[in-house]
């Protein structure tokens, strides 16, 4: 039955309170008990995807870039971002995936560019 009330809770403008004609066996809480359960069961699905992108940007930032890399031989990384990353020198990804003109798209760009080089010392 827990499953069901949380369920019903996720729907907008349906709170604990509401289910209360429905459910006879629910037990009363106090307000900021039922406030924070509601917000937690509402929101779980934002809050879950927020940490995969925090744990996401987290393994960006292990992930370094050569001090002499050459990003104008980096094919299908815009201009732009080309000029502020050798402009810039960021020290990994994640540093890199922070400067202005350089876009989500750039750093999976140079997530692959730095991939490659990987492979290729470490079949040379």
């Amino acid at each position: 039955m827990v499953i069901i009330r949380a369920d019903l809770i996720k729907r907008p403008g349906v709170t604990y309170d509401l289910l209360a004609p429905i459910d006879k066996a629910r037990k009363p809480l106090a307000r900021n008990i039922t406030f924070a359960c509601e917000t937690n069961i509402k929101y779980e699905g934002y809050l879950s995807l927020e940490k995969e992108k925090i744990e996401k940007f987290k393994n960006l930032e292990k992930i370094r870039i050569p001090e002499d890399i050459d990003y104008s031989l980096i094919k299908g990384l815009r201009l732009e971002a080309t000029q502020k990353l050798t402009n810039m020198k960021p020290e990994n990804v994640g540093r890199a995936s922070r400067i202005s003109g350089v876009s989500p798209a750039d750093c999976e760009v140079l997530l692959v560019y730095l991939e490659q080089l990987r492979r290729r010392h470490d079949n040379g």
